[in-house]
């Protein structure tokens, strides 16, 4: 059984053993709206070429997992309706009825693990929902982070999400939470909501040594590396908190759950913003590709050494 379709370009890249950058889908489906989601996820591909990575942008497509996708595909899933929203519980279950399917961070962690490729650039990471003390609601994010080998390069988690309880969370599973060139957690749309972070790292090259490391340790899982949105992009989060509590008190009164939760709150949130939430996601998305193909350059540069 073929598990994985790698796109030509990330199967000669893997070939050669050059770097290469996970991508998910669900922004594109599910967290921006057309063309600027089709856009977006063009600019992101061109920022790790332009880095000297190869791009693999990650999605189910009629029972396939394609790890990298053509511009063809990209250009169909950005305007596909209907696309579920995969996760570790429902990703195989897609793929076994032939079903379209965005991966989330945790589905994309998986293929990334599947195909050998150590290093993922998101937007925003999924964690605990405000309220989980009663609904239970937890991103399978969190878990995945724990389980699969990958370094994951987010803007921290969304700050929708109750940031203190989701730091508690990755302590518990072991995860590193590991903020890039400063003290602070970046929340986001926000370059601090006041949170430390437990760890700091400055330097692509430690980063990838720590990955390295956890590795040659036989400790599972991955690490989260939160790098703040470029500073002349960000919402502070004075402005961001009240539209977020707006946004939420919105979603309770629609009854909204689940996995619809996180697509109403940031649509929410755009309308509130009056598009400034969509300018900033963009900014920090491209930010984390970045770095993503710095650390990606740096582990093939380990892998090349103790090869």
């Amino acid at each position: 059984m073929t598990l994985y379709t790698p796109s030509p370009e990330v199967a000669t890249a893997l070939a050669a053993g050059k770097p290469v950058v996970a991508l998910e889908s669900t922004i594109i489906t599910h967290g921006m709206p057309w063309p600027q989601n089709l856009e977006m996820a063009q600019k992101v591909e061109e920022v790790i070429r332009q880095g000297g990575a190869t791009p693999a942008t990650i999605a189910v497509i009629e029972g396939t997992l394609h790890v990298g996708l053509t511009e063809e595909q990209l250009h169909k899933l950005a305007q596909a309706k209907g696309v579920a929203k995969l996760s570790r519980a429902d990703m195989a279950v897609c793929m076994a009825h032939g079903g379209t399917g965005a991966t989330t961070v945790a589905a994309t962690m998986i293929a990334a693990r599947l195909a050998g490729i150590g290093v993922f650039a998101t937007g925003g990471i999924g964690g605990v929902h405000k309220g989980a003390e009663q609904s239970f609601d937890i991103s399978a994010d969190l878990q995945e982070l724990a389980q699969s080998p990958v370094t994951v390069i987010a803007a921290g988690a969304k700050a929708i999400l109750d940031l203190p309880k989701t730091l508690e969370v990755l302590e518990t599973l072991g995860v590193p939470t590991i903020a890039f060139g400063q003290d602070d957690l970046p929340a986001f749309w926000s370059r601090s909501a006041g949170h430390k972070a437990p760890l700091r790292m400055d330097d692509p090259a430690q980063i990838a040594r720590a990955q390295v490391m956890r590795g040659a340790l036989g400790l599972p899982g991955g690490q989260l590396i939160a790098n703040p949105i470029p500073q002349a992009d960000e919402i502070p989060h004075a402005v961001m908190a009240p539209i977020i509590a707006q946004a939420t008190r919105d979603a309770q009164t629609h009854g909204i759950h689940g996995k619809a939760v996180t697509p109403y709150l940031l649509q929410r949130i755009y309308e509130l913003t009056e598009g400034r939430s969509l300018s900033a996601n963009i900014a920090l998305v491209l930010n984390n590709a970045r770095l993503g193909a710095q650390i990606a350059c740096e582990l093939c540069k380990l892998r090349g050494e103790t090869a």
